[in-house]
């Protein structure tokens, strides 16, 4: 399926609906009307959890903005569990020197009724998906400790936890270590290679459904 709204640039849809299952998960890339949505579940990071180290609430406008502006370069998802916007998933910057472009990071959050249910896994492997179609070599992600859960998701999706920094923020009173986190893309020393566009690459990426999953 296509859509070809504002901000899509004919975006393909995953859709996976499993057996038993009674719902159906579509993962897309994200378009300029999902932004109310986003700002909306981030600003419940912000007000309520460490988890996100911002202050300030942020405005849809912001956050698209903030997407436009690298839109050629870092991929940016939404799922929707039954037609309900359920969580994002992006990457970023992240160090801003020539050398370091082929590494970057990434974040996820859901909606709380949409944890524990795969939604997570499926979403985190799809953007990795298309990371590393698009030519990127790892990907890193920080974590607010403790979070269990997250630590979870991270590991079943290959990542692995390299150091933790202790007092890395300052929140609700309280300093917070965060852990550091570490997935490879590629293997082996090949040189690096021109990076794919996130429009590109989700129209070359083609996931390989778990069993009795079917993808259109």
């Amino acid at each position: 399926m296509t859509d070809s709204g504002p901000g899509t640039r004919g975006a393909r849809f995953l859709l996976i609906r499993a057996p038993g299952v009674a719902f159906a998960m579509v993962i897309r890339l994200v378009k300029h009307s999902d932004f109310d949505a986003i700002a909306a579940l981030t600003n419940v990071f912000i007000r309520e959890t460490p988890i996100h180290f911002g202050y300030a609430q942020v405005t849809s406008d912001e956050l698209f903005q903030a997407w436009h502006q690298t839109r050629e370069r870092y991929p940016f998802l939404v799922v929707e569990h039954d037609g309900r916007f359920a969580g994002f998933a992006k990457a970023g910057v992240w160090r801003s020197r020539e050398a370091y472009a082929w590494t970057t990071e990434t974040g996820i959050y859901l909606e709380s009724w949409a944890r524990g249910r795969g939604i997570g896994k499926a979403l985190y492997a799809a953007l990795l998906g298309i990371l590393r179609t698009q030519g990127f070599h790892s990907v890193v992600t920080g974590i607010t400790m403790p979070n269990a859960a997250s630590e979870q998701l991270h590991r079943s999706v290959g990542f692995q936890c390299y150091g933790v920094v202790k007092h890395a923020g300052f929140k609700f009173g309280r300093w917070h270590d965060v852990s550091f986190w570490q997935v490879m893309l590629t293997n082996g020393e090949a040189p690096a290679a021109s990076l794919k566009s996130p429009d590109e690459a989700w129209a070359a990426h083609t996931p390989t459904p778990a069993p009795n999953h079917s993808p259109s």
